[in-house]
């Protein structure tokens, strides 16, 4: 990679419900293809070169400026060129419902031009941001717009915001029948009522979640094999964390370890961005 900049913005407090995570991208590599991995968050990229093509595991292909894409356990596939060069911001279902007004279950393992739910919203986020001249400036913006069209929003019942944080916050390890013991309804009505709202079943988030808690940890560098990573994020035995693995990503853990953790982490950190509200 010639060069690269990766740069990381927290939400404020009263966002953190909504957004978990924005980051902004100037990257130079060559061409390849990138694989957007299953993740708890809905995905929404703002292109501030070019356009964003995804192509997603049901066949679906968008090419825009802005899109979003839902909740999903297969691998999208996002081509790219030499120059990558975008905003990326990770909502839960909570944001989805207050920021794009519908909730995450539509979205479920397909994607849409973010025109589509913000109408000029949209187009206003990509006329402000491209021409900003920091990372601060642009998150700034990206800010003051957000506000300005954000809905009072909650999920549909208690329960279920209570389940999804327990998982979010177990990355997965507490058992489907004690989620639905604790709200007081059969797992069942759970699993529907979960799947209503939010696309996947909650058996399917909890293995995303010990994946995506696996991912971290090579990602950061543990020094430990696969097989210990595995039994730390809960997988009962190594060919249970290969088939996940496998499933989620489209490749053996290994291969994905040589053809995309250098990409992950070769992106230089300029650390997290002030947010200015």
């Amino acid at each position: 990679m010639a060069s690269s900049q990766y740069v990381r913005a927290t939400p404020p407090p009263p966002l953190r419900p909504l957004i978990t995570e924005i980051s902004g991208y100037r990257l130079h590599s060559a061409p390849g293809v990138h694989r957007g991995l299953p993740s708890p968050s809905l995905t929404a990229i703002i292109a501030l070169d070019e356009t964003v093509d995804v192509t997603f595991d049901t066949g679906h292909q968008l090419s825009c400026t802005a899109l979003v894409g839902g909740l999903h356990s297969r691998p999208a596939h996002i081509p790219y060129g030499e120059l990558q060069h975008g905003i990326q911001l990770e909502l839960t279902p909570l944001g989805a419902r207050a920021r794009l007004g519908v909730p995450a279950a539509e979205l479920a393992g397909t994607g849409v031009e973010l025109a589509d739910l913000l109408g000029r919203a949209s187009a206003e986020l990509t006329e402000r941001l491209r021409p900003a001249g920091t990372w601060s400036e642009r998150f700034a913006l990206l800010c003051t717009v957000l506000h300005r069209i954000a809905d009072p929003a909650s999920l549909p019942s208690p329960e279920l915001d209570r389940v999804w944080r327990r998982l979010i916050e177990s990355d997965g390890h507490v058992p489907i029948g004690e989620l639905a013991a604790a709200v007081g309804w059969s797992r069942q009505h759970l699993t529907a009522r979960f799947r209503r709202e939010f696309g996947p079943s909650p058996k399917l988030l909890a293995r995303v979640l010990r994946f995506q808690a696996a991912r971290r940890r090579i990602v950061t560098g543990a020094r430990t094999s696969l097989a210990d990573i595995a039994a730390d994020c809960g997988y009962t035995d190594q060919a249970h964390f290969n088939r996940d693995w496998r499933e989620f990503s489209g490749m053996a853990p290994s291969q994905w370890i040589a053809e995309e953790l250098p990409f992950v982490q070769g992106a230089q950190h300029l650390g997290d961005a002030p947010w200015v509200a």
